[in-house]
């Protein structure tokens, strides 16, 4: 049985109480209890096989004060975490029983929140870094004291900083005036950073050996191109380094560097004026392509052709984005886009262009909820 919508006119009575029970529901619209805002007692009890609960069903219901879900034996994954917030949301609520997995503890006790263990990844605090100003990127890199294994190397605008033993410290000091961004690279037994500042000009580090070791100046980058950078990104493709800085001063021009004989040097300036902010490499089709983020524009979507970026499309509906990070999942390409106001975004690429997937609230813009 499919309940599709449950469509409550204007100006009906109210209905405090709702029993849909005993019945086989496979599938609940998602809109199928809107308008129901007097509802104080809701029942979907023994619906088996599960019912299928979609995410915001009971959105607007703030009178609910009873909601029964037993004898549904739910799938317990990543989709229905939310059942377990609001199980804990509504004063009496019995949130049923999950059927696979099976709970923790005693089977017979409702679902709770701790039931839907679907992240088994998650990035945990490590060690405060001990500068105040920290820009942080990460490359592996050499090995570790035992040999073999990458170790993971973590830098810092301000300082050099390594990764001992779990915890952060700080073997050398990188000298730089006002640094923005850090962006390290891995080229044989050489470590090189490349720093992005405001004021000085921008350069190229480099170190040879261990963490013992230091930094040495290689270049200074730029040679007055760079007014004001915001941020540094790298790929490899066609057998060779690149470096893209983004330059957001008002008439400052971004820039895609390749590394030649030992240090980075200009290949290609992209449009200048656009208050460019982030720069994403990626493969689109098979050819390597660049998102760029502006404050100015949409973002633009450039691919590789007779050796530079050409301009091949913008990204609509998606004004201010601060910056681009992409992901491969299934076949598929995704571009996350965060925005200077609004919520982020998450796209697709559709064989031509990127099309809206998912719409994710931020900090600064009101949140959707469930009660």
């Amino acid at each position: 049985m499919y309940w599709e919508h449950w469509e409550v006119t204007p100006g009906a009575p109210r209905c405090p109480h709702s029993f849909i029970e005993d019945n086989e529901v496979g599938t609940i619209d998602p809109t199928a209890l809107r308008g129901l805002r007097g509802l104080l007692y809701l029942s979907l009890a023994n619906n088996p096989p599960a019912v299928a609960l979609p995410r915001g069903l009971f959105k607007g219901l703030e009178t609910l004060t009873h909601l029964d879900l037993r004898g549904n034996p739910f799938v317990c994954d990543c989709r229905l975490r939310w059942l377990g917030v609001v199980g804990s949301a509504v004063p009496n609520a019995d949130a049923g029983r999950c059927g696979t997995p099976k709970p923790r503890g005693d089977p017979n006790r409702p679902t709770a929140a701790q039931d839907f263990q679907c992240r088994r990844d998650e990035l945990r605090p490590s060690s405060r870094c001990p500068s105040s100003r920290c820009q942080r990127s990460r490359s592996r890199w050499g090995g570790s004291r035992g040999g073999g294994g990458a170790a993971l190397l973590r830098f810092v605008c301000a300082a050099g900083v390594g990764s001992a033993g779990g915890a952060i410290r700080a073997p050398t000091v990188i000298n730089t005036s006002s640094p923005v961004a850090c962006h390290p690279l891995a080229f044989g037994d050489a470590l090189v950073v490349v720093v992005a500042q405001h004021h000085g000009g921008s350069s190229v580090w480099r170190r040879i050996g261990g963490p013992e070791q230091r930094f040495v100046l290689l270049q200074v980058l730029g040679s007055g191109r760079l007014r004001r950078p915001h941020s540094i990104s790298s790929a490899r493709f066609g057998g060779q380094w690149y470096i893209g800085v983004a330059d957001s001063s008002k008439g400052g021009t971004s820039t895609l560097y390749r590394w030649v004989g030992g240090g980075f040097y200009p290949h290609q300036s992209l449009r200048p004026w656009h208050r460019d902010t982030h720069l994403e490499f990626l493969e689109l089709g098979g050819r390597p392509a660049m998102v760029v983020c502006s404050g100015t524009r949409r973002p633009a979507v450039y691919r590789w052709s007779g050796g530079v970026f050409a301009p091949h499309t913008d990204i609509p509906h998606v004004p201010d984005v601060y910056a681009a990070k992409h992901f491969r999942l299934r076949g598929n390409v995704f571009l996350c886009l965060t925005r200077f106001l609004g919520d982020a975004k998450v796209m697709r690429w559709e064989g031509s262009m990127f099309r809206e997937v998912q719409q994710l609230p931020v900090c600064g813009t009101e949140p959707h909820r469930d009660p």
